[in-house]
């Protein structure tokens, strides 16, 4: 018997020991690659936001200007949000809105939509879909130009009435037999420029009324 109770007990401290080894091993495998898993992170929002603000808005880094918003229902942030704004000479020229459409054919879909301080749009790109490839899929960039016709276009271009998809009556290409997913993104980024156009003063960072540019 006590030969049998030492043998667990030898168990149970190799267990022990193997437990100890490994947490240790996780531990530091952990803090060695925390901070290039923070840096890529980082480096890849950086790239987003640079692709829907053009250099020439602002010169100040992006990422410092960063600003936390209200819920805002219409973006699909049911939750205060992070935006970001273009500063230039100090002054706010433009911001990017994060925007979450649940309209997608596979669910919600992801964009940052670049808006000038005219009320036009710098730039959308789509972060994150899970539409059907070689369909609704061609709403990226890397697998199609579609989403580059939205920069310039504001709420008064086109006109409201063809702010959608040729199937209903607007200027926006449909992709064949994916019409739901560019229904989905054009519809998000109208709500954009009507989210801008009502709250432009605190978006712009200027006092109430202000209509510089």
């Amino acid at each position: 018997m006590s030969e049998l109770t030492h043998s667990i007990r030898r168990g149970a401290v190799g267990l022990s020991l193997f437990a100890m080894v490994t947490a240790g091993v996780v531990g530091v495998t952990h803090s060695l690659t925390a901070g290039r898993i923070q840096d890529n992170r980082l480096a890849s929002q950086y790239q987003a936001l640079g692709q829907v603000m053009p250099a020439e808005l602002h010169d100040n880094d992006l990422l410092d200007g960063a600003v936390t918003l209200p819920a805002a229902d219409s973006l699909g942030q049911p939750e205060p949000f992070t935006a970001w704004r273009a500063r230039h000479d100090g002054q706010v020229r433009a911001v990017i809105l994060p925007v979450v459409t649940p309209n997608g054919y596979s669910g919600n879909i992801s964009l940052l939509v670049g808006i000038a301080a005219d009320g036009s749009l710098t730039g959308v790109r789509v972060l994150d879909h899970r539409e059907t490839p070689g369909l609704g899929d061609k709403v990226e960039v890397r697998k199609a130009s579609w989403i580059e016709q939205f920069t310039g276009l504001s709420l008064s271009n086109p006109p409201d009435e063809q702010w959608a998809v040729r199937p209903d009556g607007g200027v926006f290409d449909a992709f064949t037999g994916a019409t739901i997913t560019p229904r989905a993104v054009v519809g998000a980024v109208r709500r954009s420029l009507e989210y801008f156009a009502d709250n432009r003063a605190m978006l712009l960072d200027r006092p109430a009324g202000d209509a510089s540019l």
